[in-house]
Formats: C-alpha cells, sequence, structure tokens
C-alpha cells in the first residue's frame, strides 16, 4: 500500500506526491492515496473498506454514504467523487473560510478512479423533520432558519452562490435537531469579482426564481438564493411549497407569475421576511445579511396550536424526496 501523502491545493491543475507550497490557506487536510477498492455499482452501493474506513450504504435519501472509523468506531458521512471531477467539485469547500454552519471536512482519501471525502455525521435533513412535524412553529422556525441565512450571508460574502438551495440541503448536526448545517457545495458557484451574473438554469422546480425561468439573459445569483429562502421558510411555517403542482408547466407558470398567498396562522412579521425575499423584482429582496436583521428573529412569539390541514388539498403537505426535489432541471 502506498502511504505517501499530498496536500492539495483547488486551484492546482495537477498534484504532485511530493509537499506543495500552497498559494493561499488551505484546511489542515492531507490526501492519502490508496489502491482502488472493488467497483461499486450505482444503483446498489456495495459496502466496502477504503484504508481506515468502512464505507456504508447511503444515508437517507441524499448521496452522502455512512462511514465507521475501524480505528475510533466514529461514524462519519462520506461523498465518494470521481477522481478526475473532485478537485472542481471541492474548491467552493476550500475557498471559503470555517463556518460553523457549514459541514467540515474530516479527510479525504483518493485513488486511482474516486476521491472519498469525509464529513462529520448528520442527524437527518431538514425536509424530512418538516415534513415529520407538518410545519414549525414560529419560535423553532426562527431560531433554524438564522442559522440558514447566516451560512448564505457568510458564502455571499465570500463570493460563493449556493444555487439549488432547499430545505434537503440542510442537516443537523446535533441529535437534539436544534442546530442544522449546509450538507455540502456541490451546486455552488464561484464568483469572478462582484459580478454574481448567471446564465445557466440551475435549480429545483419548487425553489427555482422567476427570472431563471426567462428563456434569455442571465439573472443575480444571490437574488436566485434569497428567493429559494423565502421558498424554504415559507415551507417551515406553512408546511407546503408556495407553488404546487403536478404538471411542470404549470408549476413554473405560477412561479412566473409570482403571486402566492400566506395563512393566517403565520405572524405579520414572518409574512414580512417572506414576502420581502420573494419579490418577482430581484433587486427588491433583502440581501441575506439585512435578512438576519429583520425584526422576526427578536419576536416573542405565542404558543401556537398545531396547524389544521386540509387532507382533501393534495399539496398541502411537503411531498416526500420520491416526488420533491431529489431531480434537478435544466442540468
Amino acid at each position: 500500500m502506498n502511504n505517501s501523502t499530498v496536500r492539495f491545493h483547488p486551484y492546482q491543475r495537477y498534484a504532485s506526491k511530493t509537499n506543495t507550497e500552497p498559494t493561499a490557506p488551505l484546511p489542515n487536510l492531507t490526501i492519502g492515496l490508496q489502491p482502488t477498492p472493488l467497483k461499486r455499482s450505482k444503483e446498489t452501493p456495495q459496502i466496502c473498506k477504503v484504508d481506515k474506513y468502512i464505507i456504508l450504504e447511503r444515508s437517507g435519501g441524499g448521496n452522502l454514504h455512512r462511514a465507521i472509523n475501524t480505528e475510533t468506531h466514529k461514524e462519519l458521512s462520506c461523498k465518494i467523487i470521481e477522481v478526475n471531477l473532485f478537485r472542481e467539485t471541492l474548491s467552493p469547500v476550500f475557498h471559503l473560510t470555517s463556518h460553523e454552519g457549514i459541514n467540515r471536512v474530516v479527510e479525504i482519501l483518493v485513488s486511482d478512479s474516486y476521491a472519498y471525502v469525509f464529513f462529520e455525521k448528520s442527524f437527518g435533513d431538514l425536509h424530512s423533520y418538516v415534513r415529520t412535524k407538518r410545519r414549525l412553529k414560529e419560535e423553532e422556525a426562527s431560531k433554524i432558519f438564522s442559522q440558514i441565512a447566516s451560512v448564505v450571508s457568510h458564502c455571499h460574502t465570500s463570493g460563493v452562490v449556493l444555487r439549488d438551495l432547499k430545505l434537503r440541503k440542510f442537516v443537523f448536526q446535533n441529535e437534539e435537531r436544534t442546530k442544522v448545517k449546509l450538507e455540502g457545495l456541490d451546486d455552488a458557484c464561484l464568483l469572478d469579482g462582484n459580478n454574481d451574473t448567471l446564465e445557466d438554469k440551475h435549480g429545483c422546480p419548487a425553489y427555482v426564481s422567476p427570472e431563471i425561468l426567462q428563456s434569455t439573459g442571465g439573472y443575480s445569483g444571490k437574488a436566485a438564493d434569497i428567493w429559494s429562502l423565502g421558498v424554504m421558510l415559507y415551507t417551515m411555517v406553512v408546511g407546503r411549497y408556495p407553488f404546487h403542482d403536478s404538471e411542470p408547466t404549470a408549476l413554473f407558470s405560477k412561479i412566473r407569475r409570482g403571486n402566492f398567498t400566506i395563512p393566517d396562522t403565520v405572524s405579520s412579521k414572518a409574512k414580512c421576511l417572506i414576502r420581502s425575499m420573494m419579490r418577482r423584482d430581484p433587486n427588491e429582496r433583502l440581501t441575506a445579511a439585512e435578512i438576519l436583521e429583520h425584526p422576526w428573529f427578536n419576536s416573542t412569539f405565542p404558543i401556537n396550536s398545531p396547524c389544521r390541514v386540509d387532507q382533501k388539498i393534495p399539496d398541502q403537505t411537503v411531498p416526500d424526496l420520491t416526488t420533491d426535489d431529489n431531480t434537478s432541471f435544466f442540468l
């Protein structure tokens, strides 16, 4: 077994087998060069051993596998990336400074075919949590959403647009499910300077902003992220998406019009925040930093009674992962 290690810089075209001097500060990570394990099946992931880790089945409905450190018996999460793609995939991870709300990379192991990226363990995703509880009381929602907005603000300030923001992208850091973190930066885009104009159409249908659905022209990546945040908060406190239809064409038509209603069970301050994020004109939306200053987060929340859900309306609850947001569009 080859036990040599190498420091990796994400903008370096090729990593050598000798130590390299990075041109920018890097996380304290080493990349071990390991033999390629048995071939994996994309449809039915097989259990395999990579160095000191045993790779198990995927966790939840996401793209991370469970992994066990055979030396410490600690459970982690593992993302498996084709070796020729992992430098580009991890560029946003290395670009950002550390933030408690972004999943921390513990170790990276590289074989001839794959890169195995190990993250700290999580305790379920936010989408499944909201679906189980039907909706969140505003006091709980405000504590969770402030953490989400803090992550987005950190990324935007650092020149990273997240794209494809949705509830499932955030996972819990603790068993009590009070602290969340962004699971990964797979869909994130590094900006070139202060210009956040994007041309590609990328996102999840339920969370996509109206301007992305235009046939031509670029759009503000940061403003599109803010719209998605509005959809996330709406879904957390209402228990369903603001726009929903089984037919994509009809769904996109509703989003383009931008007309949605907020039930009276939602407080006036929460309504104000949601509407401030989901304005049709991207220039009128709050920035991520401004979201954190909204008075809703300092509200004194009453004891809410459970939300009444009309079972006759099929779109009143958050759909499960098999029909919701596990596929993107315009890719």
